[in-house]
């Protein structure tokens, strides 16, 4: 049989409706300690993303200068575009500052590229895996933090106060509940692993960032030493800071941010790495409810979850800033988002507010031990 071509041929015939839009501006705006940032498109589609863990006046002034790589450019080709920004500059590829104002203009991409074919961004996405994500806090799923600051080595005391911290945290979730206890970097070596011995018997889900990122040998040793599950991820970024961990086999979960780690493109990246070993996502998250919005569509996409965290209700930013399309019920579960692109409607008349208020202004942290000595927190 002769091969059909030409106008008989239907694939030659299927219009691209995304072929002629074009990326026309990108305005940034500080919305307290976050950074939130406007994609507009000559087809008057517009996406937004948003910056966190970073100083919100650097991150907006390094997202109008990136636009130049921007400007012009089809808002739909979005791995192509994350290509160009991360590789623009040879000697400034990666790292935080980059790599976070990538994350938020990936998030806007996607968000336009949703509405331009009026889908949710998790339908590009190859559709969802599951019915619900499972999310914490809530009443069930509770994680403890270290309080601080804590000695390279713990004595009876500083060991027992963290105990303690875990204990009550089991009983107020019960036997059926979840708790986790966040090491935070915050928790020396030595001590972690007087610490994890003590804590065993309260079956948390997982210790959470057990040493600061940079030598994998820290945590070689410490998985060595530990027998709960470990988990970390929101200080690294991309699939190349992910990778060790997982070729070293000693992380049981990762916990990639969607706003740190290079967006929606690097999470659904990163789950394939993990999903390689059997290690499950557990996605960090301190966003509001953009950021969130655009992790629940990654992690809705990915087949090995366990649990993702989320602070709603004006905790990280005033109710009505960023209106998500999701809802978390009372069994804890967060919903599909709705609509078309991240299903988040923002209201920029509410950003001056925001920035009035002096609880929301970014402050660079300050931790010392008591000896006054710098310490990481």
């Amino acid at each position: 049989t002769e091969a059909v071509s030409g106008q008989d041929n239907p694939a030659a015939n299927v219009a691209d409706q995304g072929a002629d839009i074009k990326i026309s501006a990108l305005r940034g705006f500080r919305v307290g300690t976050k950074a939130y940032l406007k994609i507009e498109t000559n087809k008057g589609i517009v996406g937004w993303g948003e910056v966190t863990g970073l100083e919100p006046n650097v991150a907006v002034e390094l997202a109008k200068s990136l636009f130049e790589l921007l400007n012009g450019e089809n808002p739909t080709r979005i791995e192509h575009l994350w290509q160009k920004l991360y590789r623009s500059h040879r000697d400034m590829r990666g790292g935080p500052f980059m790599t976070h104002v990538i994350s938020a203009i990936d998030m806007a991409l996607w968000d336009i590229t949703g509405k331009a074919w009026g889908v949710p961004v998790y339908r590009l996405l190859g559709g969802p895996t599951r019915d619900k994500v499972r999310v914490y806090p809530t009443p069930k799923a509770q994680k403890t933090g270290t309080g601080g600051p804590h000695p390279y080595s713990g004595d009876p005391p500083d060991i027992e106060n963290l105990v303690k911290a875990i204990k009550d945290a089991r009983e107020r979730v019960g036997k059926d509940g979840t708790v986790m206890f966040d090491a935070h970097c915050a928790v020396p070596p030595a001590m972690l692993i007087q610490l994890a011995a003590a804590i065993e018997p309260y079956n948390i889900l997982f210790l959470e960032e057990p040493a600061v990122p940079g030598n994998i040998e820290v945590f070689k040793r410490l998985k060595q030493q530990i027998k709960i599950p470990l988990a970390t991820g929101e200080r690294d970024r991309t699939i190349w800071g992910m990778l060790p961990y997982l070729q070293e086999r000693c992380i049981d979960i990762l916990q990639p941010d969607c706003a740190h780690t290079g967006g929606i493109t690097q999470m659904k990246k990163i789950s394939t790495l993990a999903e390689a070993y059997f290690v499950p996502l557990a996605p960090h998250c301190t966003c509001s409810e953009l950021g969130v919005s655009a992790s629940l569509h990654a992690s809705f996409a990915v087949p090995f979850l366990l649990i993702h965290e989320m602070y709603l209700d004006g905790h990280l930013m005033p109710a009505g800033v960023a209106k998500k399309s999701f809802t978390v019920d009372d069994k804890g579960y967060a919903s599909l988002p709705q609509g078309p692109g991240l299903g988040v409607e923002i209201d920029e008349s509410a950003f001056a507010k925001v920035n009035a208020d002096p609880a929301r202004v970014f402050k660079w942290p300050t931790p010392t031990l008591q000896d006054g000595a710098v310490r990481d927190y």
